[in-house]
């Protein structure tokens, strides 16, 4: 081959090469954290959105729903979007000021909602056994083990503890909580009757004994994870992640699962009190409630044009639905 086609050959290579960088160069970062249980359906709604708008790169990292408002309100990172499981969050902590003098935001839109299950496979003690109806005596049965993610860190977290504590007043089932979780802890996590309802104050450091029946994962991520290998027979998550991750599942009954607007009277007589010192400052209380999701834009979102862009398109989908998706509103 001639010297000059090769020159001009790697002429067109470093021409290229240089091409590329600059294309990547030219796309707008959009920085997203959301909850652990949309990282499914969002990553499919990332795909749909960069393929419309090539220039766009849409970067998702997730995170129980209270780490995802930290990395803000605590780590103060340039987040672009936030997306939480639990809509009484943003208010919670991200209504206060910043340093910058201003509320980390002042508005929320919630778009979804969802309802605790059991989520478990094929190798789980008493899994041929299970129903809506016998769960919970499962569950009390000393050679089953059960896990849920931290509540200090995920949403899904106290949401357990509460569906327990409802277990047992809905369901007349004296010391169920008792015997599925608090048990494990030393000292034992004792329900408390109060004039407001039942009360659970969590220690600041929540640790199962090891090896004992409780599990708990920072995230239902790692969780589900554990129960894919065998390492707990029975998870508490989300509906939305048992389908979308594939997993079996049976269903609580509706005054218990936090999944139905009409029993939000019952729900909130049951409440999480987090003992993690930081909640001190911004409240601590986690009350029942239906299982609600929302998005919000931080007020110092360095793409704030683009994420609201993103958001709606988001919406949009959820709107729509699909196969691991929370139902829509």
């Amino acid at each position: 081959m001639d010297k000059r086609v090769y020159l001009a050959l790697g002429f067109l290579i470093i021409l290229f090469t240089a091409c590329s960088g600059c294309i990547s160069d030219e796309q707008t970062v959009v920085k997203v954290v959301p909850a652990g249980s949309l990282l499914l359906p969002l990553a499919e709604i990332e795909q749909e959105y960069e393929a419309i708008h090539p220039d766009i790169d849409i970067q998702i990292e997730g995170h129980g729903s209270i780490q995802a408002i930290r990395q803000v309100t605590d780590l103060h990172r340039p987040i672009d979007l936030i997306v939480v499981a639990d809509e009484s969050l943003i208010p919670d902590m991200m209504y206060r000021e910043g340093p910058n003098g201003v509320n980390y935001t002042d508005w929320y839109v919630p778009f979804a909602r969802n309802e605790m299950v059991l989520a478990f496979t094929n190798a789980s003690a008493y899994a041929d056994e299970i129903t809506t109806e016998n769960w919970y005596s499962i569950l009390s049965r000393d050679d089953v083990k059960v896990g849920f993610s931290n509540p200090t860190l995920d949403a899904a977290g106290y949401r357990a503890l509460l569906v327990m504590m409802l277990a047992e007043e809905q369901l007349n089932v004296p010391g169920l909580f008792g015997s599925v979780i608090g048990e494990s802890f030393d000292p034992d996590l004792n329900i408390n009757n109060t004039e407001e309802g039942m009360a659970l104050e969590l220690p600041v450091i929540l640790r199962p004994a090891g090896g004992g029946k409780v599990t708990i994962r920072d995230a239902s991520m790692f969780l589900l994870s554990l129960l894919e290998s065998g390492g707990i027979d029975y998870a508490f998550d989300y509906k939305s992640v048992a389908i979308g991750q594939g997993l079996r599942y049976v269903e609580l009954q509706p005054e218990v699962n936090l999944g139905e607007e009409s029993y939000a009277s019952v729900y909130d007589d049951a409440t999480v009190y987090l003992g993690f010192q930081r909640f001190a400052t911004i409240g601590n209380k986690r009350t029942g409630l239906p299982v609600v999701y929302a998005a919000t834009i931080p007020y110092d979102a360095p793409e704030r044009y683009e994420a609201e862009k993103f958001l709606t398109f988001m919406l949009d989908a959820f709107a729509k639905g699909g196969a691991g998706y929370p139902a829509p509103l």
